[in-house]
C-alpha cells in the first residue's frame, strides 16, 4: 500500500478516485469510464510533476526519509551478484547498522559497504535504523583494508540519520572509530564511490563517504546535522526545523553547486519510493560511469585526486 507525505495530499486524492473507479468497474470496461480514468491519470501525473518540481528543502528531507524508498538491501539484491557479507570488527562484536562484504558488479569483483535502515519494525530494530555503533565503523575499516589489499574498488551506499549517539557507543570510542574510518576511506589506493541514497547524516555518513566520487539521488539530503538537531542547537526550538533545512543547504542541487558532491542521480517522477526498481537501475548506471572514469588512475593518483577534491571544498566555501 502506497504511503503519502502531507504535501502529496492533492495527488493522494486523485489517485484515490482512480482506485475507486477501477473498483467500481470490477473488470468491466466502458468508453466513458476509460476516458475518465485517462483524464484522472493525466491529472495525477501533472500534479505530481508540479509538486516535485518545486520541493522545498524540508519537503526533500521528508522524501529522503520516506520508509518506502529502496534501502541498502534492495540495491545489493538488484545491482550485485555473489554478495558475501562479512561480520564483526575483530575487536568487540558485530554491528548490524553497517552491512558490508564482497560481490560482483557487472562481472567485476568489488567491495560494497552501506547502512541498512530496515523496511519493517523488526528489521529496523535489528539494524538500529541505520545508526551504527563504533564496531560498525571498525568493520568498515576492516573491509576497506581487505579491498585495498586485493585491489578491489569500494562502493559505499550511504543512508543514515547519523551515528548512534548512545552512551555505550561513546564508551567504546564512537568519535575515534568514525575518524579512523574516514581516514581509511581517504587513504585507499583503490577507487571508491559513494552514493547518498536517502539521508547522509553527519560523521555517520562521511565515515564511509569520503570517496573519489560522491553521487547523490535527486531528493536525498546530506548534512552535518539533522534539521531538527540544528534548530535545537541554533534556536533551542525544534519547530524551526523547516527554516534550518533551508538555511543549511542540504539538498543535492545546493551541494553540487558548492562542489560537495559530483553527480546528481535523477529519481523517477514522485521520488524513488514510487518506482524503486527504476531508482536502483539509475544508481547502477551512475556507479558504473563513476568507476569507469577512475579506471586509469594509479593508486597514488587516486589518493592525490581524492585529497585535491576534499581540499578544494574548503577553498570554495
Amino acid at each position: 500500500m502506497r504511503s503519502y507525505l502531507d504535501f502529496e495530499k492533492p495527488v493522494a486524492e486523485i489517485e484515490s478516485r482512480i482506485e475507486d473507479l477501477r473498483s467500481f468497474a470490477n473488470g468491466e470496461s466502458s468508453e466513458a469510464l476509460g476516458e475518465e480514468l485517462t483524464k484522472l491519470e493525466i491529472r495525477a501525473a501533472k500534479t505530481l510533476g508540479e509538486l516535485y518540481a518545486n520541493l522545498s528543502p524540508w519537503q526533500k528531507t521528508l522524501v529522503a526519509r520516506h520508509p518506502q524508498r529502496p534501502h541498502f538491501g534492495d540495491y545489493v539484491t538488484n545491482l550485485f551478484t555473489d554478495f558475501t557479507p562479512l561480520s564483526g570488527d575483530r575487536l568487540f562484536g558485530e554491528d548490524a547498522a553497517i552491512v558490508g562484504g564482497f560481490a560482483r558488479f557487472r562481472g567485476s569483483a568489488i567491495c560494497v559497504i552501506g547502512q541498512e535502515k530496515g523496511s519493517d519494525t523488526e528489521s529496523r530494530l535489528k539494524h538500529n535504523f541505520g545508526m551504527a555503533r563504533p564496531e560498525g565503523y571498525r568493520k568498515a575499516v576492516r573491509l576497506m583494508d581487505l579491498a585495498d589489499r586485493f585491489a578491489l574498488p569500494v562502493i559505499s551506499l550511504v543512508d543514515t540519520a547519523g551515528a548512534f549517539p548512545g552512551v555505550d557507543a561513546e564508551e567504546r570510542g564512537q568519535a575515534e572509530a568514525i575518524a579512523r574510518s574516514t581516514d581509511k576511506a581517504l587513504s585507499l589506493g583503490v577507487a571508491n564511490v559513494a552514493v547518498i541514497l536517502g539521508e547522509g547524516g553527519s560523521g555517520g555518513a562521511i565515515a564511509i563517504a569520503s570517496c573519489n566520487r560522491v553521487l547523490m539521488l535527486e531528493h536525498a539530503i546530506y548534512t552535518v546535522a539533522s534539521p531538527e538537531a540544528s534548530a535545537s542547537i541554533l534556536w533551542r526550538d525544534t519547530s524551526k526545523a523547516q527554516e534550518a533545512a533551508t538555511n543549511m543547504k542540504i539538498t543535492a542541487q545546493d551541494l553540487l553547486r558548492f562542489g560537495i558532491i559530483d553527480t546528481i542521480i535523477e529519481e523517477p517522477l514522485g521520488g524513488a519510493h514510487r518506482e524503486p526498481m527504476a531508482a536502483v537501475k539509475s544508481v547502477g548506471e551512475a556507479i558504473a560511469n563513476a568507476l569507469q572514469g577512475l579506471g586509469n588512475l594509479s593508486p597514488e593518483g587516486l589518493r592525490e585526486a581524492r585529497a585535491d577534491k576534499f581540499l578544494a571544498m574548503g577553498r570554495k566555501i
